[in-house]
């Protein structure tokens, strides 16, 4: 294959990822106007409020996107630098339990400093996919000892996970430890280590639900069995969300007609979005969303496994897995097949900190992949 024609092979593929995450981008900002248009009056006096946040916020994060297809991923998996991220993920999450920390619906998920609020849950994702990666892509030999390869993943998974399952947030929890045992996967974990891993991480969260003081995790896991036996209080946001999905139909009653939003769903913009894009697109709608979705993990996949070193590989892989774990989560939640919990839908859902997380993270994908472009025998070194 020419130099020319690997060049137009890559071109094509980077256009492709940027395409799909504009596209989900695009949508998600739509979307979000749509879902939050009664929400945005009723709360801002301002039909536009969140429409033009969410935009803001859209515009931002695709000038990150293509500023970190610009900085050398391997800069970001240098040691100083991963110990250091993961520090200031550390001190992140200890802050929310200062008098830094919000509380929101009995949650303190947000820190806020100088009128500007961070979510730690959310930087603590891509802080364990940096970490993880320099650890264990430096010296692709640990994931073989049982000290190094495993029980300090598992400390990272009990310290990170611990602290977010305390604010609480079980969704942000679980897609952390879901990150780091899938970087140990994709670093040559076995099987029956990781089968270990899976059933300790799932007893230590039924220890974390069943021993909740004031019961409030406990309800809220099980308020999923059958949300309908409490419609009017643990189970109302899943039974509003079942009601918008059901009435949706194969082709939905059109953009922009919903009703749940008319606020019957509580913030609709935010992690029950896939609901009003169900009553309004409807199945049809959702399977197009899933078919965009599940190019993109492959097209992730295809970067990690054509990554020019171990490092990258597990980086593009780790990010990779938080897409595929909190779109799972989103949709498990939105049909009741699982608690009702914080998880919001990538790069659809309102939320600044999330966005900027997501589309920083394809810009380090794009990275990888010119990255891998410059590897090739015989391509031009720049």
């Amino acid at each position: 294959m020419t130099k020319v024609k690997r060049a137009r092979k890559w071109a094509i593929n980077d256009f492709i990822l940027v395409f799909l995450t504009m596209s989900l981008v695009i949508f998600g900002v739509v979307m979000v106007f749509s879902a939050s248009y009664y929400n945005a009056i009723s709360e801002k006096g301002n039909p536009y409020y969140f429409l033009i946040r969410d935009a803001i916020w859209a515009g931002a994060g695709t000038v990150l996107m293509f500023v970190m297809t610009r900085i050398n991923y391997r800069i970001l998996c240098s040691k100083k630098v991963a110990v250091f991220m993961l520090a200031v993920g550390f001190l992140g999450l200890l802050a929310v339990f200062t008098p830094l920390g919000v509380t929101l619906n009995s949650a303190t998920r947000w820190i806020s400093v100088g009128g500007i609020t961070v979510m730690p849950g959310e930087i603590a994702k891509i802080v364990v996919i940096i970490f993880m990666s320099w650890y264990l892509g430096s010296k692709p030999d640990r994931i073989f000892s049982f000290g190094e390869g495993i029980v300090v993943p598992l400390v990272l998974c009990a310290v990170f996970g611990g602290l977010i399952m305390k604010q609480p947030n079980m969704s942000t929890a679980i897609t952390v430890c879901a990150i780091v045992i899938g970087i140990m996967f994709f670093a040559g974990l076995r099987w029956r280590y990781i089968l270990g891993v899976l059933s300790l991480g799932a007893f230590a969260a039924l220890v974390l639900i069943f021993m909740d003081e004031d019961g409030y995790r406990f309800r809220r896991f099980t308020s999923f069995l059958n949300p309908f036996d409490d419609p009017l209080n643990t189970g109302y946001q899943v039974v509003q969300s079942l009601l918008a999905l059901g009435s949706g139909g194969f082709f939905g009653l059109g953009l922009g007609k919903g009703i749940q939003k008319t606020l019957y769903l509580p913030e609709p913009q935010n992690d029950f979005i896939l609901a009003i894009i169900g009553e309004e697109l409807g199945y049809f709608g959702i399977l197009i969303l899933m078919a965009v979705y599940l190019i993109l993990i492959w097209r992730g996949m295809h970067i990690a496994l054509n990554a020019p070193d171990h490092q990258g590989m597990l980086m593009a892989a780790g990010i990779t897995t938080m897409i595929a774990v909190q779109v799972v989560l989103n949709i498990a939640v939105v049909t009741s097949s699982m608690p009702p919990t914080g998880v919001t839908l990538p790069f659809i859902s309102y939320g600044g900190n999330a966005l900027l997380l997501f589309m920083g993270s394809m810009g380090i994908l794009l990275n990888i992949s010119r990255q891998s472009r410059k590897k090739e025998p015989g391509s031009e070194q720049k």
